[in-house]
């Protein structure tokens, strides 16, 4: 890898093209960038030009600026080598075809920048080294340390710790933390070693197993997930339990909730971003006739349009939907359904509408009153910490009149404590 970062010269990228033609007068060429869908630069074919032995960057400006000089070249559309670049005072603005996105929530404060959501990206702090976890576990347990190193660290960091830490000293880190540490900081400190797909997998099966089912967790995990997700959390289950998820759901769950949680479980929602409107009223009008508009309620219907449907759709649906009966789709849900199955079909409804107020909402009721549920206020911080934690705290400051951060200083304490305030990143 340190081979192919040394050699392989940078690809410029159309917005970096602009910027320089700002400081150097050369007109980026569109064909030298080919577009793919969605308006992100592809990669060259064939990979990156190699570079000049004279010229270690290749045909890129070395640090300081200064055009190439290598013999012959030049740039496409631009004068022979060797005479000036004429000026270009109007240059376009960088990336004019990136799509906008004006509510994007602005990176989580207490965690690196990622470029791809959970686990993804490059972070911005030092990956953890094995020795300074060895330290703190193995000669006497530095919690704040743990905390610190943890809690600071992105989950594709954390997780390549354990393997790390076996090849040095010869050791499982978890063994040696389970008899280091106790109560929630212990259970909050190995979720944070897991892969998400392998702690969803888990939690969902902590779920099922013995004599009750905790259907809220089932829920909120198929519920929220996106199906590449989804699909990952059906193969870690399978390996994991010898059993698949959609058996485990289908012998401890029954009814019409059990036929919501497998339709789920397949991870194959419509993910297309197209609205056909003369379809969503039609969806909006099969589910008021399923529901408000009939003495009982077909289930199967709500099932199939929740289930199968993209969110972008069902955002219409649920529009045209309030347009048609003036009655919000909850609403709706709630007079004609109950228990689990309301449930389930509520936090469908509003993980499509809101993701981050769902979120917050399930915080906010599993510290409200009391004791504490603290596997879902684990489970939540330390899944969504790398997806939407701020706006998670910007929908609990709104919705509940204080801050996340607040909420969790006043119901937990001790390092348990700490860590997840180091996960939530910080008070509003």
């Amino acid at each position: 890898m340190l081979a192919v970062m040394l050699f392989s010269p940078p690809q410029m990228f159309p917005s970096q093209a602009n910027q320089f033609a700002a400081n150097s007068g050369f007109t980026p060429n569109p064909s030298m960038f080919p577009q793919v869908p969605g308006g992100y630069p592809g990669p060259q074919p064939g990979g990156p030009p190699a570079p000049s032995p004279n010229q270690p960057y290749g045909m890129y400006p070395q640090p300081g600026g200064g055009m190439p000089q290598g013999p012959g070249m030049g740039y496409p559309g631009g004068p022979p080598p060797g005479q000036q670049m004429p000026g270009f005072p109007n240059a376009p603005a960088p990336t004019p075809s990136m799509p906008s996105y004006p509510k994007a929530p602005s990176p989580n404060p207490s965690m690196p920048a990622y470029g791809g959501g959970y686990g993804g990206g490059a972070p911005a702090v030092p990956a953890i080294n094995a020795a300074n976890m060895h330290e703190h576990v193995s000669t006497g347990t530095d919690e704040q340390a743990i905390i610190n190193l943890l809690g600071s660290r992105s989950n594709r960091q954390r997780v390549p710790l354990l393997v790390s830490f076996k090849t040095a000293y010869g050791k499982d880190l978890i063994k040696d933390l389970k008899s280091e540490l106790s109560g929630n900081f212990e259970k909050l400190v190995l979720a944070t070693l897991k892969t998400p797909a392998q702690y969803d997998a888990y939690e969902l099966k902590e779920a099922i197993k013995g004599a009750g089912t905790d259907e809220a967790c089932l829920i909120e995990i198929l519920a929220s997930r996106s199906n590449a997700k989804i699909r990952e959390i059906n193969q870690v289950f399978k390996a994991e339990n010898k059993k698949s998820l959609e058996e485990s759901i289908s012998g401890d769950t029954s009814g019409h909730f059990r036929r919501l949680l497998v339709s789920l479980a397949q991870g194959n929602r419509d993910e297309s971003e197209n609205v056909d409107i003369s379809l969503a009223k039609q969806d909006a009008q099969a589910l008021y006739q399923a529901g408000e508009n009939k003495l009982g309620t077909d289930e199967s219907k709500f099932n199939a349009i929740l289930c199968a449907r993209s969110k972008a759709h069902l955002r219409a649906v649920f529009h045209e939907y309030q347009h048609m009966c003036g009655r919000d789709i909850v609403k709706s849900i709630e007079r004609e359904m109950s228990g689990d199955l309301e449930s389930g079909m509520l936090a469908v409804v509003k993980c499509i509408k809101n993701t981050p107020a769902y979120f917050a909402e399930r915080l906010y009721k599993a510290m409200k009153g009391a004791g504490t549920k603290d596997r879902t206020l684990m489970r939540i911080m330390v899944t969504r910490s790398e997806v939407d934690m701020l706006d998670i705290r910007q929908e609990y400051l709104k919705n509940y009149g204080k801050s996340l951060y607040t909420a969790i200083s006043g119901d937990t304490s001790g390092d348990y404590k700490k860590l997840l305030l180091k996960l939530c990143g910080g008070s509003d």
